[in-house]
């Protein structure tokens, strides 16, 4: 069985990385806290996880929500977080 490639699952794949690795720079320059809620929302992205939700309890979460949902997540990340913060002093060196 060939394996699909799509424009959505790139995306997918590249955001939910992102999310990601916003989540383990939180653990260990800011709090864990919120580090590991945006572990747990990086999820929502990756394609193998909505095929688990897909088949488990027969729904998958819609396009428009994972948009609104990484709205949110970068508005959190660069304007209210503290690691917002610490990436405008590095750019700012």
């Amino acid at each position: 069985m060939e394996a699909e490639v799509r424009t959505s699952h790139i995306i997918s794949w590249i955001f939910g990385t992102t999310v990601f690795a916003i989540g383990v720079l939180n653990m260990f320059l800011v709090h864990p806290v919120p580090g590991v809620i945006y572990l747990l929302l990086s999820f929502v992205y990756f394609p193998p996880a909505n095929a688990i939700l897909k088949k488990k309890f027969g729904f998958s979460i819609p396009l428009l929500l994972k948009i609104i949902l990484g709205i949110v997540i970068i508005m959190f990340t660069l304007g209210v977080s503290d690691l917002g913060e610490m990436i405008d002093w590095v750019v700012n060196i």
